[in-house]
């Protein structure tokens, strides 16, 4: 079920996953959706940064370059690439019975004139625009308030592993809920976290806190993760080359966790 406002998020809610982007939250943590759907569970994913463009927005070379690589048409509109998106985040949603809103924030590539970041390294590895504080502020508030009223929520959120500056964000948000005593686990960014040797313990020494793993085994749901990862169509070839190497590095990343061959585990951290 698509929820349309903050304010349609009641007390049912008790499993909140916090996603910048339409595929992050089935990327990292697909396998644990389906352990708590499987327990009666109606988890809610939260996409951070799901807004469209405005249709007389100027697109820099690199937001351009995201249509070509996802295989949209800009001939169809700036804002196609995320009508395209929203479409696959729906039907996944719907096959993995996760109820789901979209917030309208602008994807980086979409932010600042002149654009904020003009190429892939100011996004990923890059530091967050002084004008994206904005964002950040508004966001820790908006989470603070549903805090506030769903105490019993547990938090799901990027640990910002690869430094994508939209992780960041979100990230940085989210410790907010930390400081206000919340339950956040912070999932490992898939999949930078498989694609860059020590972003992990890179990612956790930058953030400087006290940080225990703690292990979803999701050998059952792996399938449902693959199935769902699948139908983000548009960021197969951007994120992985191809199918055949997305399932690879979901199965190897899972594997890798604990390596023992039938078992299959997502990670989360928490401040201690």
């Amino acid at each position: 079920m698509q929820l349309t406002s903050l304010k349609d998020i009641t007390t049912r809610y008790r499993h909140i996953f916090l996603a910048p982007h339409f595929d992050d939250v089935v990327y990292a943590c697909g396998g644990t959706l389906g352990v708590q759907v499987s327990s009666g569970l109606r988890p809610l994913i939260i996409t951070i940064f799901g807004g469209a463009p405005a249709p007389g927005l100027q697109l820099s070379p690199f937001a351009q370059q995201q249509y070509r690589q996802s295989g949209v048409s800009l001939a169809q509109g700036v804002g196609s690439l995320v009508a395209a998106r929203r479409k696959e985040d729906a039907a996944v949603n719907d096959y993995l019975e996760c109820d789901y809103l979209w917030l309208d924030n602008l994807d980086a590539a979409y932010r600042g004139n002149p654009p904020y970041y003009t190429k892939e390294a100011d996004v990923i590895g890059g530091e967050v625009h002084p004008a994206d504080q904005e964002i950040d502020k508004h966001l820790a508030q908006d989470l603070l308030a549903l805090r506030n009223r769903l105490p019993d929520a547990a938090w799901y959120a990027p640990l910002g592993v690869g430094r994508h500056v939209d992780h960041q964000l979100v990230c940085s948000a989210a410790d907010r809920l930390v400081q206000s005593n919340a339950r956040v686990y912070f999932y490992e960014d898939f999949p930078y976290v498989y694609k860059a040797r020590g972003a992990l313990d890179a990612r956790l020494q930058e953030l400087g806190g006290a940080f225990e793993p703690m292990l979803v085994e999701v050998s059952e749901f792996l399938p449902a993760r693959l199935t769902a990862a699948d139908m983000y169509v548009t960021q197969i070839g951007p994120n992985f080359g191809s199918q055949e190497a997305m399932h690879r590095a979901i199965e190897d990343y899972t594997r890798s966790i604990r390596p023992v061959e039938t078992v299959r585990l997502e990670r989360y951290w928490t401040q201690r």
